[in-house]
């Protein structure tokens, strides 16, 4: 897939010009024997060499050229070597694998597309200085082929069933964990269904699929590109992290009898870089500060840019409420809001007491999604231990959320996931760095569902507001954007089967 946009005015989608629009149009082809492989290197697919960025070539070898599955992507030099941009490119045989854009498609949207061009409104809750996901890249996984993804403050995916909305959220969620430091196995618990449908196995029966991301930040933008073998066994077999056209990180499978990959980061010393193993099972990236000395200025380069793309991922809460389990009361616990909301009791017993004023702004806000008058949102203890919630009706009368729908538990919980922060919602925080340079990454797959019109409008109203702030971010996906029309500051993906 690539990414193309359409004109936010136009009658087709009525998105206002404080919005971004985009389509990400389906370009999904027959299977070609070997396609699917995750091997990134420097062969393009009509057998010419690309250029290598003069860091890391001499960590090419002859036969590493040749392998399968091997290599972390090339790049393919603008002028001299290695000032080129980095891109994913796959490692191609005769008959392999998925193709790449080159550089003009993956850039091919208008100059609305681009949160930085001149002309385009940027939501005020874009803080530079903390680190934050700009793209997402899906070379080649589950339904998506060649797709860039687009991110804002405020981003929603739109389109049918079957348009990879799901897979566009799990991926973002697989790169925050692999982030923070999880193994490949249990971040992929299932990995063949991550492969392209149509992928078809290469000569040595291997199948994989690729991602990856840009991060901003003080470092300015950098890249992260991740191949993964699925089958016959999973592993990381190609990890590319590059900023300012220079090659930070580059991994690659050498020999597949080990479960390690050469890796080579900058240096910039008396040597160019270094080279050591690293396992096959875990994000390089997120190792880095284990392994690099930062004692030259290229060192502390790679640190810094590692640091950003880790922080950038990590603070991230996936949230997808379920209303049958948020009924009944519930034990008393850490106050931790779990990602399906069924400890919501149990939060609102932490959260009423500690801030009146955020309080407050969240009663204010359930009144308004919720039927009838709601003057607090209340939690009790109950006789055996257990917490209950209920509203306050204001009239003495209290209505336990056993009695409330569907819509409106959905919409109580995201509200109150909207104005908490990472010390209330149960998420892998990056402790080491403070919360200030943070910023907290809400993904809701499915934020329209079962929800009615006027609670989807007022929700993601809210969204607007507390991400213009800038201390969270929101992807979520819904199958149409029609209700969405006056958002400020929202971005529109619309992805298509």
């Amino acid at each position: 897939m690539c990414a193309t946009s359409v004109p936010a005015d136009s009658a087709a989608n009525r998105v206002p010009k404080t919005s971004y629009d985009h389509r990400v149009p389906a370009q999904g082809r027959a299977g070609t024997p070997g396609e699917g492989c995750p091997e990134v290197s420097g062969v393009r697919s009509d057998g010419v060499a690309a250029e290598e960025p003069r860091d890391v070539s001499a960590a090419r070898s002859a036969e590493a050229s040749a392998e399968g599955c091997s290599e972390a992507s090339g790049v393919r030099a603008a002028g001299a070597v290695g000032e080129g941009r980095p891109v994913v490119s796959a490692a191609r045989s005769a008959e392999a694998s998925v193709e790449e854009p080159p550089d003009a498609s993956v850039g091919a949207r208008s100059v609305a597309s681009s949160p930085r061009s001149p002309g385009v409104r940027v939501a005020t809750g874009h803080h530079p200085g903390r680190p934050h996901l700009t793209e997402l890249r899906l070379s080649a996984f589950a339904r998506h082929r060649r797709a860039t993804i687009p991110m804002s403050p405020l981003t929603l995916l739109v389109g049918p069933s079957g348009s990879g909305k799901t897979s566009a959220v799990r991926a973002y969620e697989a790169l925050a964990r692999l982030a923070g430091g999880m193994e490949l196995g249990e971040v992929f618990p299932d990995p063949l269904g991550c492969v392209p449908e149509r992928a078809r196995p290469d000569a040595q029966q291997r199948r994989g699929f690729r991602i990856g991301c840009t991060a901003d930040g003080p470092e300015g933008p950098v890249r992260l590109d991740v191949a993964v073998q699925a089958e016959p066994e999973l592993r990381i077999v190609g990890e590319r992290l590059a900023a300012g056209g220079v090659v930070l990180l580059e991994t690659a499978l050498r020999d597949p009898s080990r479960r390690s990959v050469q890796a080579a980061w900058h240096t910039a010393g008396s040597s160019p870089v270094t080279r050591a193993p690293l396992p096959d099972d875990r994000l390089g990236t997120a190792l880095l500060p284990l392994r690099v000395a930062g004692k030259t200025d290229g060192q502390r380069r790679v640190l810094a840019a590692a640091e950003q793309m880790v922080v950038a991922l990590r603070s991230v809460f996936a949230c997808d409420p379920r209303p049958d389990r948020m009924r009944a009361p519930v034990p008393t616990g850490s106050g931790r809001l779990l990602g399906g909301c069924d400890n919501l009791a149990d939060v609102l017993w932490r959260t009423r007491a500690e801030c009146a004023r955020r309080h407050g702004q969240f009663v204010s806000a359930v009144g308004t999604g919720c039927a009838g008058p709601v003057t607090d949102v209340c939690a009790e203890l109950l006789h055996d231990g257990t917490v209950q919630a209920a509203l306050d009706r204001g009239d003495g009368v209290r209505t336990a959320l056993a009695r409330l729908g569907d819509g409106e538990l959905r919409y109580l919980a995201l509200a109150l996931v909207l104005f908490t922060g990472p010390g209330v919602l149960a998420l892998d925080q990056a402790h080491e760095v403070p919360e200030a340079m943070q910023t907290l990454t809400v993904l809701a797959d499915g934020l329209d569902r079962r929800l009615d019109p006027h609670q989807r409008a007022e929700l993601l109203r809210l969204a607007g507001r507390m991400c213009d702030r800038g201390h969270i971010r929101l992807l979520a996906t819904a199958t149409d954007a029609s209700w969405a029309t006056g958002t400020e500051g929202l971005t529109v993906v619309h992805l298509e089967p």
